[in-house]
């Protein structure tokens, strides 16, 4: 952000002779995504073993999805209007993209910070045209929120990441520490991280607005290779050919196999001070045993996080 500066706010200093930003949204969940979704996450977080990742990211890149959708966009609308300028972005520039979104109608800001319809509750990606067309503005929802009183998604998040309405503290989110953060994890944040592994879908699994939630049409974010059904010790297993090869398009490729381990030692950690804490001796040595597997890891993030999660039991 210091980088970019007031880019952000401002896109014609980000792409020159931008007037318009046409914003656009695309539904996530896989298509057989059952009715009782939310309650089967909420399920998993519960067994401390399950792998949890965010059901965005267990299909194929978003990136790459809706990139590739906006432009084909662009040039359905060049062939009616001629030539244009314009430029495509999903969340891969110093674009404010929920705040463009709120502008243009496609929904409000929950008190989690995320964009919200009445339509489709939160489960959408965003992504943006900059445009030189002095297109029609389309104006805000009348209405600035429809959350009422409901704290649920302050309440559910894990951390206390959002620190107030409408306010998150990214350095304590989980899912900035599983995805974006580089180095290692606050260890007073480790236990509250339980097993999810990439990513956080707490504050959307609480909110009522997602039992809008849509199916996406499309069969790239189906789930693939069980990512979400697998536990943390089969995931564990994967060596750097492995994790490459069954990240291949994934969103998850990004984090590289060491913050992967990191985030899965910090898992393993708390599934074995559970085992542990339920007597399951069976349980605990098995990760024991896992863990010792990386305990001489070459890379340091990785030999601290394990020998926190063998401290954990």
């Amino acid at each position: 952000m210091a980088a970019h500066g007031l880019k952000r706010a401002r896109p014609a200093e980000l792409v020159p002779g931008t007037v318009r930003v046409i914003t656009a949204r695309m539904d996530y969940l896989p298509a057989a995504t059952p009715a009782d979704w939310r309650q089967r996450a909420w399920q998993r977080l519960q067994q401390p073993g399950e792998a949890v990742i965010s059901v965005y990211a267990r299909g194929r890149d978003y990136h790459k999805v809706l990139r590739a959708r906006l432009q084909q966009l662009a040039s359905q609308i060049e062939q009616h209007v001629g030539s244009m300028g314009y430029r495509v972005f999903t969340d891969s520039a110093p674009v404010l993209e929920a705040e463009l979104a709120r502008r243009s109608a496609q929904g409000w800001r929950g008190k989690h910070t995320l964009l919200l319809n009445r339509e489709a509750g939160s489960t959408f990606f965003l992504g943006e045209i900059f445009t030189d067309l002095p297109l029609p503005v389309t104006p805000p929802l009348e209405q600035s929120s429809y959350c009422g009183q409901c704290t649920a998604c302050i309440t559910a998040c894990p951390t206390g990441a959002i620190v107030a309405p409408y306010r998150l503290d990214a350095r304590r989110c989980i899912s900035y520490l599983t995805i974006e953060h580089p180095g290692a994890i606050d260890p007073a944040l480790r236990p509250l991280i339980g097993n999810r592994i990439f990513g956080c879908d707490d504050c959307q699994l609480v909110c009522p607005w997602n039992k809008f939630a849509r199916r996406s049409s499309l069969p790239d974010f189906d789930e693939r290779h069980g990512l979400g059904s697998a536990t943390l010790l089969q995931l564990w297993q994967w060596d750097e050919a492995t994790f490459l090869q069954r990240t291949e398009g994934s969103p998850i490729r990004r984090i590289g196999h060491v913050r992967w381990l990191r985030n899965l030692a910090v898992a393993l950690g708390n599934a074995l001070r559970h085992a542990v804490q339920q007597g399951d001796a069976q349980q605990a040595q098995a990760i024991r045993h896992a863990l010792q597997q990386h305990a001489q890891h070459p890379e340091e993030l990785v030999r601290e996080h394990v020998a926190w999660a063998q401290a954990q039991g």
